[in-house]
């Protein structure tokens, strides 16, 4: 069974992937709009970048290789993947307060050489973190303090509350709930000013009892619902380190309830502590109550959290976003990575996301040494050319995006489109690839690190572990090559530290189950040629 299980995997990463399809079918997909005039390729960095709601980090990923283990398949999240790497869009001189960007990349992918080709869909904005004046917020939050939060994880908590009151303004409004057995309010009402109430109810959180998450993410609601007022942001924040162990435990209750909320005005934004939280409802909750997830891996992601992106985290910057991709008559539509909101078909797809956030880092040349939270990354899309080329224009554009939203301060629905063009027939590799921009190269090399750590994790998941070093041996050589071509680039830089980790633990456990360091066999082809 675990032998089926990879071979399940492996397809779907080596069909679903950068691939020829010479099938010429139909799509549901309407036919692309009249495009505006593509955005000027500027200089981007210093524009903000945008996060989806949903993971905003893969702190667990981390984690598991930082304490030598491998982890599981699933672990990584695309989305929280891409969050932590900060590309540098062209500039956002859309004339809104969200601009959108349709790029391209064509050239072999790391670890085998075959042809790849993706769209890359990125978002910026033009409000600089420092000019932002977010409305007044109502902000509950709901703190796990059953028994597991003893020792470490309290600590933890603590020390991010109190990071977090420095980011309250006067005009915010705050309550604490703790939830163990049943939920139990801590603080009704305090303003954000208000620094003793805040702190004397921080400093009564204590550990027991079992985790009974229903019951206190709903007292949380309940009390944000009972503040809500025009003009005011509603957010409640969820905090846990544990699995629902009392009470309602259904995860799809949980979600159900955070989607209703959602629909109200009221967001959510989760946060895991320590290695044994119900990672996927915090991110299902994240996603479906216009928030965010974060996990919390030890002090500085504390730090980089409540601290760093406490402007960002809570107040979004587009809500109900539909971005709708539709490609010439040379492509076929592939997969997509760093979003969790795509449905798509042969020729176009449609990417729905609940809300989107301005994120913390302005450039991608900054170094991270504060933490690689609030990159904000970007949408991938693999475009598939067909092998037959007979009555399509060459070259023709290569397809058109278009994003419409509501601004959360107006209410308005707001659209914008724009152009993918290549200078190459679909199919036609040039000497040495091409990008679009800069950006569309970095996002590449993220793309091959993604999807090099899913097959290393699959592998190693059936015992193959000779396979999965092969596959971070091959791809490890491209990555560093790149980085010298490009002068660094900390974000890649910090992937590849963990790429070597992974390939260390691979190693260790090799060794202890076969008594010998296990030899390297060629990798899979992730991703057949165009």
């Amino acid at each position: 069974m675990r032998a089926l299980h990879l071979l399940l995997a492996l397809l779907a990463l080596t069909f679903a992937a950068c691939g020829a399809d010479d099938e010429a079918a139909g799509s549901d997909f309407d036919p692309a709009p009249t495009p505006q005039a593509p955005t000027p390729m500027e200089a981007g960095p210093g524009a903000t970048g945008v996060s989806q709601g949903g993971a905003q980090d893969f702190g667990q990923f981390r984690q598991i290789l930082e304490s030598g283990e491998l982890p599981a398949p699933g672990v990584i999240d695309p989305l929280g993947f891409f969050a932590e790497h900060k590309l540098d869009y062209p500039a956002a001189d859309c004339g809104e307060d969200l601009c959108l960007h349709g790029l391209l990349g064509i050239q072999g992918n790391m670890i085998s050489g075959s042809a790849c080709t993706v769209v890359q869909i990125g978002l910026n904005s033009p409000i600089r973190l420092a000019d932002l004046e977010r409305p007044p917020m109502d902000l509950v939050l709901a703190i796990d303090t059953s028994g597991s939060m003893r020792g470490a994880p309290m600590d933890f908590l603590r020390l991010g509350l109190q990071r977090m009151i420095d980011g309250l303004e006067p005009g915010d409004r705050i309550a604490i709930v703790g939830y163990s057995d049943q939920a139990y309010v801590l603080l009704p009402e305090a303003a954000g000013e208000d620094r003793a109430a805040i702190e004397g109810a921080i400093n009564q959180l204590q550990a027991r009892g079992s985790t009974n998450i229903y019951d206190g993410l709903y007292t949380a609601f309940e009390i944000a619902a009972g503040w809500q007022e025009a003009g005011r942001q509603s957010r409640v924040i969820l905090l846990s380190d544990g699995v629902a162990t009392a009470g309602l435990e259904s995860g799809e209750r949980m979600k159900s309830l955070a989607q209703a909320y959602a629909r109200q005005g009221i967001g959510i934004t989760t946060i895991g502590v320590g290695a044994e939280f119900d990672v996927d409802v915090m991110r299902a909750l994240s996603e479906v109550g216009a928030g965010n997830f974060y996990f919390l891996e030890n002090p500085a992601a504390v730090e980089e959290v409540f601290a760093d992106e406490i402007a960002t985290f809570l107040v979004p910057v587009a809500l109900d976003v539909e971005i709708s991709l539709a490609v010439g008559g040379g492509y076929r539509v592939g997969q997509a990575y760093g979003t969790n909101g795509w449905r798509g078909g042969l020729t176009g797809g449609v990417i729905s996301i609940p809300s989107l956030f301005l994120a913390g880092r302005q450039s991608a040349a900054a170094p991270i040494e504060d933490g690689r939270r609030g990159g904000g990354g970007g949408i991938l899309v693999e475009l598939l050319p067909l092998r037959d080329q007979t009555g399509v224009e060459q070259p023709q554009t290569v397809g058109h995006i278009s994003m419409t939203w509501t601004d959360p301060t107006t209410n308005e629905r707001l659209e914008q489109v724009t152009a993918i063009n290549s200078p190459e027939a679909p199919g036609v590799i040039p000497q040495g690839g091409f990008f679009t921009d800069a950006t569309v190269e970095k996002g590449f090399v993220m793309l091959n690190i993604l999807v090099g750590f899913q097959m290393a994790a699959e592998l190693a998941y059936d015992a193959d572990i000779g396979s999965a070093i092969g596959v971070l041996e091959a791809l490890r050589p491209e990555v560093e090559a790149w980085l010298q071509r490009t002068e660094g680039d900390a974000d890649i830089e910090d992937d590849l530290r963990y790429l070597d980790l992974f390939v260390s633990n691979l190693r260790a456990v090799g060794t202890r189950i076969h008594g010998s360091e296990p030899p390297v066999r060629v990798p899979p082809e992730p991703w057949p040629q165009d």
